[in-house]
C-alpha cells in the first residue's frame, strides 16, 4: 500500500525562523510567506542591475561580497537596486555574518512588505545549514506498509501482505540485537537523488503490533538500544507465502529492484513456509547486501568459477 502526496511541498518562513533561530530585522503586517524550493540565490548580478532570469522564488542571500559591493554604490543607486529587487515576490532575504542592514533595504522592504532576516553564521556555513534544512523539510515523501529495521548497519524494509508475519519476524530480530525503526507504517523521504531515509510516524514511534498480544512499546520492553529514530533504506525484503508452482531465484545472478520515489532499491523475495527461520534468512540477506556493497558478489563468483571449469574441460 502506498500513500503519496503529489502536491508541491512548502514550509513557512516563520517556521524556518523558529527552527534555525534567525534574527528578524522587520515584521511586515499580516505576513505569511512560503518557501517551495531548496535552492538559494545570491543576488549579486541583480544588485548590479541585471534582472533577466532572476530566480526570485528562492531565498535571497546577502553575503560579504554582495554587502561590500553595495557599500560602493551611492545611496540613490542602492535605493534603486533594492526597489527593483524587492519588487519581486521574494520569500525573504537573509543577511549573513551579522552584517549591517542598509537603510535603503529597509525602506524597500517596508514598501513591498518583504521579510528581512539575519544570521551570525558566515555565508558558507549559512548556505550549508539552509540547504540541509530545506532538503529535509521539502523532501518528496511516501508512506509504505511494512517494517523498517537496521540489521548489521543495513537498513531493511520488510514488506508483505497483512498477516504474513512481518512484526513477529521483527520481534525475533530485535531479540537478536537488531534495531527497530518503524512498524506497520514507514515514512520515507527522498534526500537528493540517491538516498531514501525511513522513519516512523510520531504517533506510533517505538510501538509494535503483534496479533494475539496487541501493542508493545519496544523502547520500554527492550531498552533504548533496541530502537533507532531513522535509517537509510538499503534493501527491501518481501515476504510471501510459498508457491510450489513458482520458480524462485536460487542463484541470485540477477539483482531485483523495487522503485521507491523513483529510486531503485535492491529487493529479495523470501517465500514463507513451515520450518523456515525467516529472521535468520533476513540476517543473511543483510550480510550479503553489505558484501555486495564492498564489491563481492557470491553468485557472480560462482558463475565465473563454473565458466572457468567448463572452459578447461573443453
Amino acid at each position: 500500500m502506498t500513500n503519496g502526496d503529489n502536491r508541491v511541498k512548502s514550509i513557512t518562513v516563520k517556521k524556518m525562523i523558529e527552527d534555525l533561530k534567525l534574527e528578524e530585522i522587520n515584521c511586515p503586517p499580516n505576513e505569511i510567506r512560503y518557501i517551495t524550493t531548496t535552492e538559494l540565490n545570491r543576488p549579486g548580478i541583480q544588485l548590479a542591475g541585471f534582472f533577466h532570469y532572476f530566480a526570485y522564488e528562492r531565498i535571497q542571500l546577502i553575503g560579504k561580497v554582495e554587502h561590500y559591493y553595495l557599500n560602493t554604490l551611492s545611496p540613490e543607486l542602492r535605493q534603486e537596486r533594492f526597489d527593483r529587487l524587492l519588487s519581486y515576490d521574494l520569500p525573504c532575504i537573509i543577511i549573513s555574518r551579522d552584517l549591517e542592514v542598509h537603510d535603503e533595504m529597509l525602506v524597500a522592504a517596508e514598501k513591498y512588505k518583504r521579510k528581512i532576516l539575519r544570521s551570525s553564521h558566515n555565508t558558507t556555513k549559512l548556505i550549508s545549514k539552509l540547504v540541509n534544512y530545506l532538503e529535509d523539510k521539502l523532501a518528496p515523501t511516501v508512506t509504505l506498509h511494512g517494517v523498517l529495521m537496521d540489521i548489521y548497519g543495513v537498513g531493511i524494509l520488510i514488506t508483505g501482505k497483512s498477516g504474513i508475519g512481518k512484526s513477529e519476524t521483527a520481534v525475533e530480530l530485535i531479540k537478536r540485537g537488531h534495531l527497530l525503526v518503524a512498524d506497520d507504517s514507514v515514512e520515507i523521504k527522498k534526500i537528493g537523488n540517491e538516498v531514501l531515509i525511513g522513519t516512523a510516524p510520531e504517533l506510533i514511534r517505538h510501538m509494535m503490533e503483534v496479533r494475539g498480544i496487541g501493542l508493545m512499546d519496544i523502547k520500554s520492553l527492550f531498552g533504548v538500544g533496541a530502537i533507532k529514530e531513522q535509517t537509510q533504506i538499503d534493501m527491501v525484503v518481501h515476504l510471501e507465502e510459498w508457491d510450489s508452482e513458482k520458480a524462485y531465484d536460487r542463484l541470485g545472478l540477477e539483482d531485483n529492484h523495487r522503485e521507491i520515489l523513483e529510486i531503485k532499491v535492491n529487493e529479495v523475495v523470501i517465500p514463507i513456509k513451515p520450518a523456515r527461520n525467516i529472521a535468520l534468512l533476513i540476517e543473511v540477506a543483510a550480510r550479503n547486501c553489505r558484501q555486495k556493497e564492498m564489491g563481492y558478489h557470491a553468485a557472480k563468483e560462482f558463475d565465473k568459477r563454473l565458466m572457468d571449469q567448463l572452459s578447461r574441460q573443453e
